[in-house]
């Protein structure tokens, strides 16, 4: 083609030139993103320190007035002799009210960010959550069986998690209709699934007595901690030391997963058997999540997106830092919840209005780089 001044470009030279621009343009871009992976693979172990002060400090915010000196001086006479704590009350609030609760928040904001990190590597989806499967949607529907019956905060813990296991367990069965694609079948058995109890659940709510069940139905869903007790911190850590172990020590095959199916097979991946146990794991994470303190959405989506924009997708890097930044973050959100309003604002709620804004604004700029 001719340009205004005669000069004749072939079609080779147009490539050339726009390869060209396009190198000039996105070099900078590459070099400061290398530099801030680099930076972050290097040092990332320090983060280790982000949850460590957010768990003192969460200590000292709250509706009952306690300092750190305080604390350290009631914590520490506690186990060498009770009779030197001045006020006993102190006591019961850091012992059998937010210890629990601050220790809960922490492993469930690791978990679901370790479940949501992995899931998006083995589906080769960002915008994978934990709840692909239909967890939430199980757990859900079995908590509020359990409400309507009148029963205890144990007893729906228990038949939540027990409908969370059962509809993962009913979603992967989807794979053997859809042997070609076994992610394919996984993403529909989930949505299926998911609809399934989620249609059960609006049944319940329908017959829920609107005076007694209802609301307790509904605060449930929206999640909250207010109901932790010293007994969940044992239920929840049993489960999810092994589950979180599991998906660390397949870190690497993570790597791979992230690939074709054809291609993690061609570099010897037992990729039935890797999927099978990350599934595992993080159905066990969710679940336990979820039955403690109901629904927290956006957690596993939002914390993997912000850690891989830190330290790249290497999952020996991702899965440790989405851990200590999701920890952060869920205990940043329920210390606001507990003390920005009057009453207590279900958590839920928050990580809603921050998760949605943050995720418009990653879409805003992965648009404007294309």
């Amino acid at each position: 083609m001719n340009d205004t001044n005669g000069i004749t470009l072939d079609n080779n030279n147009v490539l050339a030139h726009t390869a060209k621009a396009e190198k000039g343009v996105l070099k900078p871009l590459l070099n400061a993103q290398q530099r801030r992976h680099r930076f972050f693979q290097r040092w990332w172990p320090w983060l280790i320190l982000l949850p460590v002060a957010c768990f003192f400090i969460s200590f000292v915010i709250g509706r009952y007035p306690l300092s750190l000196k305080d604390f350290l001086h009631t914590f520490y006479w506690h186990f060498r002799d009770s009779s030197q704590i001045a006020d006993p009350n102190m006591d019961i609030v850091i012992f059998n009210v937010r210890l629990p609760r601050v220790l809960v928040v922490l492993m469930v904001g690791a978990g679901i960010s370790m479940a949501g990190a992995a899931y998006q590597g083995m589906f080769r989806n960002p915008l994978v959550s934990p709840d692909i499967l239909g967890v939430s949607a199980g757990a859900s529907f079995g908590a509020a069986l359990a409400i309507i019956n009148s029963s205890t905060i144990a007893t729906t813990q228990i038949t939540a998690l027990l409908f969370a296991l059962l509809a993962v367990i009913l979603s992967t069965r989807f794979e053997r209709f859809i042997s070609s694609d076994p992610i394919l079948a996984l993403v529909l058995g989930g949505m299926l699934i998911r609809g399934l109890f989620n249609a059960g659940l609006s049944i319940v709510k329908y017959l829920a007595d609107p005076d007694a069940h209802l609301p307790a139905i509904t605060f449930w869903l929206m999640g909250s901690f207010s109901d932790v007790f010293p007994k969940h911190v044992l239920q929840v850590l049993i489960p999810f030391l092994p589950a979180c172990f599991l998906l660390y020590i397949n870190r690497n095959k993570l790597n791979v997963m992230s690939f074709s199916e054809e291609e993690a097979r061609a570099i010897g991946v037992k990729t039935k058997r890797v999927r099978r146990e990350v599934i595992l794991s993080c159905t066990i994470i969710t679940a336990s999540s979820v039955a403690i303190c109901g629904q927290i959405g956006w957690v596993g989506l939002v914390i993997p997106h912000v850690t891989r924009s830190l330290v790249g997708p290497n999952y020996r890097t991702l899965l440790p830092v989405s851990a200590i930044l999701g920890s952060v973050y869920l205990l940043v959100c329920d210390t606001i919840c507990r003390n920005a309003f009057s009453v207590e604002l279900p958590i839920g709620i928050l990580t809603s209005l921050i998760g949605i804004p943050f995720f418009i604004i990653i879409f805003k700029q992965r648009a404007g780089r294309v």
